[in-house]
């Protein structure tokens, strides 16, 4: 029984976290053209809509989180799934700017309440000092979310266009994230390690007035400016860098299973290594692999190089996301804290396609690119090592 309480939760986010990324987040870059060819949108419109949907996700994430650390993250989460499948049929049904945005903007309460924030929070709660290693299985799951919802969005839109794509994807948020969330358990009972710590444990308010929160949150933001962009705009990058688009797509396709490694590497050796440490690595992985192809872009190995570096970084800096903030500032306040350090990324998340279209269009070369994301990921390494840095640390990391 104890087991079962143990995987029932692992095992219902793992499906709803590869449907909800897979359908809130990756499927957009698929169908994007085909939405803004069919409303008559300008570019600017139809991925600032999807901009201000992360946006409203950032300023959402701080009151879902604090509604998770009092009511737990069964009907936040299941409430989540049910704006998911409205805001899905309204996108499916969008005629002109007005209702898309509508439709991206109930998406982005939406994401406040059903992507890996949620999730983490419900984790932290129902295991306590023992989350580390279930927010790893989660995230290891979570990794195929690309590899699953990429080829499932082609081929619905190819064949359904994609208004019918996301009414398929509305369907299954309602008939299969909803009821899932539904049956997700409260904390688990039975003897928990003793955390001598529970009554220092930060509130909101204090780890707001705390150093570490604000260099914490801006080694998040810098690199989600840098993850979102380049999620949206990396394969015509390295098309446009002269690899035919054939090779872009398979090497772009080592990204997923980089990441899904880097999430067993950290299982792995992960309880040997303290969060600060798997944070380091984690952050210095991503100048690394941009330096590859600031130097050598036009090389197909160094674009594979990149390609692995950047998976290993994004895979493993999930699982940082995770479990630093609960080992700076405690558990106890975990889902408020853990989402007001989520709405800066989520800004910089919404900032990142825009900004790099905006570089694009104005026909920058690929070294002034690189090498201005290089500048921003080096910062976010330096952030990142400040925060976590002995002097700052609230609890020893």
């Amino acid at each position: 029984m104890e087991h079962h309480r143990t995987v029932k939760p692992i095992a219902i986010l793992a499906v709803t976290q590869i449907v909800s990324w897979g359908t809130l987040y990756y499927a957009f870059a698929i169908v994007a053209r085909d939405i803004e060819r069919d409303l008559g949108l300008s570019s600017a419109w139809t991925f600032g809509a999807f901009s201000w949907c992360l946006l409203v996700a950032g300023l959402a994430s701080t009151p879902a989180g604090m509604l998770i650390d009092r009511f737990g993250g069964r009907y936040v989460m299941a409430a989540g799934s049910l704006l998911c499948g409205l805001g899905f049929i309204l996108l499916s049904r969008a005629h002109d700017a007005l209702s898309y945005a509508l439709a991206w903007t109930v998406l982005g309460v939406a994401m406040a309440g059903v992507l890996y924030e949620a999730a983490f929070a419900s984790l932290i709660h129902a295991f306590g000092a023992l989350a580390r290693r279930p927010i790893s299985t989660l995230t290891l799951f979570g990794g195929f979310a690309s590899t699953v919802f990429w080829p499932l969005t082609l081929a619905l839109n190819s064949n359904a266009g994609w208004r019918t794509t996301f009414w398929y994807y509305a369907l299954l948020q309602l008939l299969l994230c909803l009821p899932l969330h539904v049956l997700l358990d409260g904390p688990a009972p039975g003897p928990q390690p003793q955390r001598a710590r529970v009554d220092s444990d930060l509130s909101l308010r204090q780890a707001l007035r705390h150093p570490a929160f604000w260099t914490l949150a801006a080694a998040f933001a810098c690199n989600s400016f840098i993850f979102s962009g380049l999620s949206v705009h990396l394969i015509p990058i390295l098309h446009g860098l002269g690899h035919p688009m054939a090779s872009v797509v398979l090497l772009a396709a080592l990204i997923g299973p980089m990441q899904v490694t880097g999430r067993l590497g950290e299982m792995a050796l992960g309880q040997r290594l303290a969060p600060a440490t798997i944070g380091k690595l984690c952050f210095a992985a991503l100048p690394a692999a941009l330096l590859a192809l600031l130097v050598c872009g036009r090389q197909q190995t160094a674009v594979a190089l990149f390609c692995v570096l950047y998976g290993l970084s994004n895979g493993i800096l999930t699982i940082v996301r995770g479990i630093v903030p609960q080992s700076l500032f405690g558990a106890r306040n975990y889902g408020a804290i853990a989402g007001a350090l989520a709405a800066p990324s989520l800004l910089a998340k919404a900032a990142g396609p825009l900004v790099l279209a905006a570089v694009i269009d104005h026909h920058a070369g690929a070294a002034l690119l690189f090498g201005m994301l290089l500048l921003i990921a080096l910062a976010s390494y330096a952030f990142f090592v400040r925060a976590v840095r002995p002097a700052a640390r609230v609890f020893p990391l």
